[in-house]
């Protein structure tokens, strides 16, 4: 999460969507820079409303903009797959080396959902408990090109963003039956994303 004070910004930091790119980028001219940890770095938007809003709006005297990335749901949900396919994760339970995607969609789907894809969703993350987004201005992942012009505007400066935190390629093939489950469990997801897209 950074927040720009003197711009009355705050960029939350949805996983999977960029954000340690973006964050390496602008952390310089941020006034604040949470990126641990996870639990604070990630912030969803209800916890941010209610418990770091009011400070800082009381600390300003006036509220601050959000700002927020989402991705299309299915490829964020590959990323968190690809990602956690890597050598370097230490929990074996969290890890989906040796699955295809295929199966660790399947995990996403068990109730509960198994360790390693227990990864909640990005609508639970920019929405309140009505589903109506709680992020001033957010940005689709795949035209990040339109939150890095507007943060250029608002910041009155030249943003070059790092690929930074790549996962490896995989597969990301789902059978039609798999796909439509998970359709129905991404509903307010892919809603979300649909409004942001059209």
């Amino acid at each position: 999460m950074l927040i720009f004070w003197k711009e009355r910004l705050v960029l939350l930091s949805t996983p999977k969507t960029g954000t340690t790119s973006i964050e390496a980028a602008l952390e310089s001219l941020a006034h604040v820079a949470i990126r641990r940890p996870p639990e604070l770095k990630h912030l969803p938007a209800a916890r941010y409303q209610r418990h770091l809003a009011p400070l800082l709006e009381a600390a300003a005297g006036e509220g601050f903009t959000t700002l927020a990335m989402m991705r299309e749901p299915v490829d964020w949900l590959g990323s968190w797959y690809r990602f956690r396919q890597r050598d370097d994760i230490a929990e074996r339970e969290r890890s989906t080396r040796g699955l295809s995607f295929e199966e660790a969609v399947a995990g996403y789907l068990s109730d509960p959902p198994a360790a390693n894809m227990a990864v909640g969703s990005q609508a639970r993350f920019l929405c309140g408990g009505e589903g109506r987004p709680m992020v001033d201005r957010l940005f689709r992942y795949e035209a990040i090109g339109d939150l890095v012009a507007f943060l250029e505007d608002r910041l009155d400066c030249r943003v070059v963003l790092p690929r930074l935190n790549t996962s490896p390629a995989a597969d990301l093939h789902l059978a039609p039956a798999t796909r439509a489950r998970l359709a129905e469990r991404l509903a307010p997801d892919l809603a979300l994303y649909a409004r942001l897209a059209g």
